[in-house]
């Protein structure tokens, strides 16, 4: 209950941007009441509207309502004059506060489109973020906006200013593969980082490919190695990974790179349906030379397209929702983000979110558990 009333406090502060005698329903009770019915599963004004009057009864028991549920015309106004970075700044606020430890643990940054945010008739393409996930809390650390995926590069080290993660793995694309961003890992967040490697970087990839296949012929490369194995859905899959210390043999390129302590070789070998396939990948890492770790990191990074980008579209509809108009879709967006981590936590063990949603808005029982779960 103490981390909705923590972030119930913390939207207090965000700036009501409607002028005083047009103000005929709290900015707060408008930002809750789109908080809890995005946890349900509703996507735009309509539903929010038709949500609040559902469960009028329940939001009265805690918010003011001094007249009655916002219509959804009120929801979409607000919405498009609301300034997202006030917004953003409570969500991290909020993070910030429920002191979430990182040590050790993996956060992963990656961007995300929102497919149905464009306007065709006035050149809008669709809205684009970039996400910090904490991937064994389920928590959304902190977004930014870019206006697509090429511009990653410059908002990855805007988000990592916003974000306390002392101590943390981040993990990155290898669009994020950049000597200023190991940096600002290391020297400014004092965490620690492994990226992966691609064609971006053609020399540095080609130098790391070239030493594995050294080290295989040669047993005085010290490597450490690890394997792993899943089976499901009608696929095996088999990881090999393969590190080597980059000080000894890498020192040329290595000292160019913030605390580069590991290069690693992740073999993934596929068997489904009687065909197989095989992806080698290669990433730097300023974490210790050991492999067993260093794929562990790797495979916490695909939970924020499984677990949280898979969420938000067949959960949450976010790929389905077309509000473009103004602030909408970068408050919506955000708001779904608030939502998904509370559903996230809130989710009592063995109910999916989608079960979870369709009870919370079925009884007001589980609705109480669901939103204010002690």
């Amino acid at each position: 209950m103490e981390n909705n009333f923590t972030l119930i406090s913390i939207l207090r502060k965000i700036e009501d941007p409607r002028i005083e005698r047009t103000r005929l329903h709290n900015l707060i009770d408008i930002l809750v009441i789109a908080i809890c019915s995005s946890m349900c599963g509703m996507t735009g004004w309509e539903e929010f509207e038709a949500f609040g009057e559902e469960k009028k009864e329940w939001f009265s028991s805690f918010l003011k309502l001094p007249n009655g549920i916002p219509s959804h015309d009120t929801f979409r106004r607000v919405f498009q004059r609301l300034d997202p970075k006030q917004l953003q700044n409570a969500l991290i606020e909020w993070i910030q506060q429920l002191k979430i430890s990182l040590e050790g643990k993996v956060v992963a940054i990656d961007g995300k489109t929102l497919r149905a945010s464009f306007d065709n008739a006035k050149g809008l393409n669709p809205l684009h973020t970039v996400c910090a996930f904490a991937t064994e809390s389920n928590f959304i650390l902190g977004q930014t906006f870019v206006k697509n995926k090429e511009n990653e590069i410059t908002a990855i080290p805007e988000l990592l200013e916003m974000l306390e993660i002392k101590g943390a793995i981040v993990t990155i694309d290898a669009i994020g593969c950049q000597k200023a961003i190991t940096n600002k890992i290391c020297k400014e967040n004092k965490a620690e980082y492994v990226l992966a490697l691609k064609r971006n970087q053609p020399y540095l990839h080609d130098e790391v490919a070239a030493l594995f296949r050294l080290a295989e012929k040669h047993p005085q490369i010290t490597t450490d190695f690890f394997r792993s194995s899943d089976k499901g859905h009608g696929r095996i899959e088999e990881r090999e990974c393969t590190c080597i210390e980059a000080g000894p043999w890498l020192e040329h390129v290595a000292g160019k790179w913030t605390n580069l302590h590991t290069v690693a070789k992740i073999v993934a070998k596929i068997q489904r349906k009687g065909k197989f396939s095989e992806e080698t990948r290669y990433f730097l890492s300023s974490l210790p030379c050991n492999a067993k770790n260093i794929a562990h990191a790797v495979r916490e990074h695909w939970r924020i397209e499984n677990t949280l980008h898979w969420s938000l579209d067949v959960v949450f509809a976010e790929d389905k929702i077309h509000i473009s108009k103004d602030n909408s879709p970068k408050n919506l967006s955000i708001i779904r983000r608030i939502a998904f981590s509370l559903a996230k936590e809130r989710t009592p063990k063995g109910l999916t979110t989608k079960r979870a949603q369709l009870k919370s808005v079925l009884s007001s029982k589980f609705a109480n558990e669901y939103f204010f779960k002690d």
